[in-house]
């Protein structure tokens, strides 16, 4: 019993550290989207939307490695499982984005960062509720 409740903590504690880490990053990925959502830039406002995109690509790889160096193996399966089915949602949606700007309904460069960081809202989603759910 002891450990079952040393172990929750423990997840508990992977969870906080993986959301304290990624409220910063999620805010970084809102501020490139809002910089990105202007089709007519400025030279001075497009290398603005470079770096913060930059930025919080980085930042992304960042969390990722401190989340796998704090996890066991459990939760290593879980993150790497969870990263998988986010990268394959973001993949169908980049090909629904691309049909639909093939269509002329959507211009790609409008949704290409929101359906990036909905695949990371993804990972961090399923990765907590298997997470919580093991119990």
């Amino acid at each position: 019993m002891k450990a079952e409740t040393q172990q929750g903590q423990v997840a508990r504690a992977a969870r906080r550290a993986v959301l304290v880490d990624g409220l910063p990053v999620a805010t970084l990925g809102a501020v490139a989207l809002a910089l990105g959502s202007n089709p007519d830039q400025s030279p001075g406002q497009r290398a603005w939307w470079i770096t913060t995109t930059a930025a919080f690509s980085l930042a992304v790889v960042w969390v990722l490695l401190r989340a796998f160096r704090r996890a066991d193996e459990y939760l290593r399966r879980v993150q790497l499982e969870s990263m998988a089915v986010a990268f394959a949602a973001v993949l169908v949606s980049l090909q629904v984005a691309t049909l639909l700007d093939a269509a002329g309904v959507v211009a790609i460069h409008q949704v290409t960062q929101l359906i990036i960081i909905g695949g990371l809202a993804i990972w961090l989603g399923i990765a907590d509720l298997r997470t919580r759910l093991r119990r």
